[in-house]
C-alpha cells in the first residue's frame, strides 16, 4: 500500500476549527485512493483533537529541529508528504526533500495567510487594500513554499485566480479543491420549528473575534425590532474579554464551545457573519448551508463561495444592511425557505465531492507519474529550493546544537 504522510501544524479539532474539517477532508480523499496514512504532529494534543485511530490513521508526534524526524520519513518513505501550511513546509520540507528525494511534495495552504494578513492590516487601519499591502515578510514566505513544492491546494476560486494572475504562478503547480459536501441531512427543522440567532468561530482566529465586535455593535438595532430574539454566539477557546460581552438583558449570550456544530445549527434560525476580512473559505457558512440555516453575511464573508449562484440568505454591504437583511429572513418565512433552498443548490453545483474526489486523483497520479519533469520546468522552484533549502536547514542544525 502506498504511504502518505501529513505533517500538522497542530492536531486536528474538527469541532473548533475548519480546518481540522478540512485536514479530514483531505485525509478521506487519499484513503479513497488506498494510501495508507500518517499523521506527525509537533504541538501537543488537547482535550478536543481528533482520535484519528478511529479513521484508520497512525499519528506520530515528532520534535522541532531534530534529526530523528529525518530517520523517521526516511522509514517510512511515503509516496506523498503533505505539509499544513507554510510554516510546516519551511521547517521539515527540506528534510523530507534530504531523506526523501523522490517524494512528491504537497502544501496544503489552509487559505492564503499573506491575503488574510494584508486584509488586516487595511481594515485596522480604515482604509482600502493596496498592492503593496500584499508584499509582505509573510508573502515572500509563503511564496517560497509554494514554489519549493510539487503542488500547492488552494481552497477558494479568488485565492486561485489572484496566484494565478496577480502573482504569475503556473497553474500546474496549483490545484483548487475547496471544502467538500457529503450527503445532507435528510431533514432539518423547518421555520416554525426553529429560534434565535447564532453565530460560531475560535476565539483565538482575529477574524472571528473582530467579527463578534461587530456582531455586539449591530445586535442592539436588531434587537430593538425583535425583542424575544437572542444572540448566541459560540467559539472554542474562550477569552476573558470575550466573556465580557455576555449580556443576558441585551440578550447578547457568549456560549463557548459548541459540543456539537449541527445540533446548534439546526435549532437556529439565522446565522449570523458579519465577517471584516479574512482569506480562503469560511466553515462557518459552509457548516450552516449543510445544516439548512439561512445566514447574512458580508462580501468578505460569501467570497469564493457562491459563483452566480443566489446567496444563502443575505450579503450586506454595510451595518443597515446588515441589520434589516437579519430581521426580515428572522421573520419572513418564505424568504428564509428560498435561502435554505439556495444554500442547498450552492453544495450541490460547486462543492459536491463527487464533483472534485475523480479530477483529484488523477492530479496526483499525473504528479507523481511526471515528478521530475515537473519539477524541471518549475526552475524557479529549483532555485528557491536551493537557497532556502541551505539557510533553513543550517538555521535548525544550528538549533538542534544549542538544544543539546
Amino acid at each position: 500500500m502506498n504511504q502518505l504522510v501529513i505533517i500538522g501544524s497542530v492536531w486536528p479539532e474538527p469541532q473548533s476549527t475548519a480546518a481540522g474539517s478540512r485536514i479530514l477532508q483531505l485525509i478521506s480523499l487519499f484513503q479513497e485512493q488506498e494510501y495508507e496514512v500518517t499523521f506527525m504532529c509537533s504541538a501537543a494534543r488537547s482535550d478536543y483533537s481528533f482520535d484519528l485511530a478511529q479513521i484508520s490513521v497512525h499519528t506520530q508526534s515528532i520534535q522541532l529541529n531534530n534529526t530523528s524526524f529525518d530517520s523517521e520519513i526516511a522509514r517510512i518513505n511515503p509516496s506523498i508528504v503533505v505539509f499544513d501550511r507554510f510554516m510546516i513546509e519551511e521547517q521539515y520540507g527540506w528534510r523530507v526533500a534530504e531523506q526523501c528525494p523522490n517524494t512528491l511534495r504537497i502544501l496544503d495552504t489552509e487559505d492564503l495567510h499573506f491575503l488574510r494578513k494584508a486584509r488586516e492590516m487595511a481594515y485596522k487601519q480604515n482604509r482600502s487594500l493596496v498592492f503593496e499591502d500584499y508584499i509582505s515578510d509573510t508573502f515572500k514566505r509563503e511564496m517560497a513554499a509554494i514554489y519549493r513544492c510539487d503542488l500547492t491546494l488552494l481552497i477558494s476560486e479568488v485565492e486561485m485566480q489572484l496566484a494565478t494572475t496577480t502573482f504569475n504562478i503556473d497553474p500546474n503547480i496549483l490545484y483548487y479543491l475547496p471544502f467538500l459536501s457529503d450527503n445532507l441531512p435528510p431533514t432539518t427543522p423547518l421555520f416554525s420549528e426553529r429560534n434565535h440567532f447564532v453565530s460560531i468561530g475560535n476565539f483565538l482566529h482575529e477574524p472571528n473575534w473582530q467579527t463578534v465586535l461587530l456582531l455586539k455593535k449591530y445586535w442592539s438595532a436588531i434587537k430593538k425590532q425583535l425583542p424575544e430574539a437572542q444572540l448566541l454566539v459560540y467559539g472554542a477557546y474562550v477569552t476573558e474579554k470575550a466573556k465580557q460581552l455576555h449580556n443576558e438583558k441585551e440578550g447578547f449570550l457568549i456560549q463557548g464551545r459548541a459540543s456539537d456544530v449541527a445540533t446548534v445549527f439546526q435549532k437556529a434560525k439565522v446565522l449570523l457573519a458579519p465577517i471584516p476580512y479574512g482569506a480562503g473559505l469560511k466553515g462557518k457558512l459552509f457548516e450552516a448551508m449543510q445544516q439548512g440555516l439561512p445566514s447574512v453575511t458580508t462580501v468578505m464573508g460569501a467570497e469564493g463561495m457562491y459563483g452566480n449562484l443566489d446567496w444563502n440568505g443575505a450579503v450586506a454591504a454595510h451595518e443597515s444592511e446588515f441589520v434589516d437583511d437579519a430581521i426580515q429572513l428572522y421573520t419572513e418565512e418564505n424568504l428564509w425557505q428560498t435561502a435554505q433552498k439556495n444554500g442547498y443548490t450552492i453544495l450541490e453545483q460547486r462543492f459536491k465531492k463527487t464533483l472534485f474526489a475523480t479530477d483529484f486523483k488523477n492530479k496526483i497520479a499525473n504528479s507523481l507519474q511526471n515528478l521530475v519533469a515537473n519539477r524541471q520546468t518549475n526552475f524557479w522552484g529549483q532555485i528557491i529550493q536551493h537557497h532556502s533549502l541551505q539557510s533553513t536547514k543550517y538555521m535548525s542544525k544550528w538549533i538542534e546544537a544549542k538544544n543539546k
